[in-house]
């Protein structure tokens, strides 16, 4: 991998492994493999993955939190989802080295199908680590750094604005309010990144990074990036803080990304 995140052959590499994996976090991993085998594992699961900061041995303990994704033969259920809801639970309380446990849930049909493809696809083969099973990646194309594949990621930020203005109304605590300035940092940022991603000819999931190449392209924009970066790393409850990056960077970089890349795809 060179310093763009790509490989030899100018596709986008894979940017996590196990064997990159701090030692803090390997019981942590050996437990959610373990969680994961006895609860999805009688014909459920087709494949789990590591994604974030962990599988790219970048994680803080106390700080960091367990991310995974986990593939299923048939479209999840209610019954899926308490059952990773409950393993969440079990592995968040185990570990005071993971601030939070999320657990994503997919079919390996909705994966692998065309409308995917640039999408959880692609988030798949490249921003997760094969954990168990096969791995989904096989079936799918390698990705270069494209204005489609920029598209098909982050290109309907302007239908998502409308529910976070909707829960930073609704947030009563200040914990609903860190919960929501992560949520929206992250994505800021990563919106932010792919807008010029194809210009810089790369790919990183680094939040400051991302910040700043972002801002070679928009200096006007950077400082509010940078909140938006330190809101994805260490969320503040402040309601104005919040509100800058809804109702002020969130609106102009939707604009835009539809003006340079266009919409994404509706999802069913």
């Amino acid at each position: 991998m060179d310093e763009r995140g790509l490989d030899h052959d100018g596709t986008i590499a894979r940017e996590g492994a196990l064997d990159r994996v701090t030692a803090p976090f390997v019981p942590v991993v050996d437990a959610a493999r373990a969680h994961i085998a006895e609860t999805f594992g009688r014909g459920r699961l087709h494949s789990a993955y590591l994604y974030g900061s962990i599988p790219r041995g970048t994680a803080t303990p106390g700080v960091s939190d367990l991310d995974l994704q986990l593939v299923l033969h048939d479209e999840p259920t209610e019954a899926d989802r308490a059952d990773a809801d409950r393993i969440e639970a079990a592995i968040d309380q185990a570990f005071r080295q993971v601030d939070g446990v999320g657990i994503l849930l997919s079919s390996r049909r909705v994966l692998l199908s065309d409308l995917e493809r640039h999408d959880g696809g692609f988030f798949v083969a490249c921003l997760c680590t094969p954990l168990l099973g096969p791995d989904l990646a096989e079936r799918l194309p390698r990705y270069r750094p494209t204005s489609l594949l920029a598209r098909e990621t982050n290109g309907d930020l302007g239908r998502v604005l409308p529910r976070w203005r909707a829960r930073a109304a609704a947030a009563a605590t200040d914990t609903d309010r860190r919960t929501l300035s992560r949520l929206v940092g992250r994505r800021t940022v990563r919106t932010g990144f792919t807008l010029v991603m194809p210009r810089w000819g790369g790919w990183t999931s680094d939040l400051n990074r991302s910040a700043e190449l972002f801002g070679r392209c928009h200096p006007e924009r950077v400082e509010q990036m940078r909140v938006a970066a330190s809101a994805g790393r260490t969320p503040s409850p402040d309601p104005a803080a919040l509100g800058v990056l809804i109702d002020d960077l969130g609106p102009w970089l939707a604009a835009e990304y539809t003006a340079v890349h266009g919409e994404k795809a509706p999802r069913p």
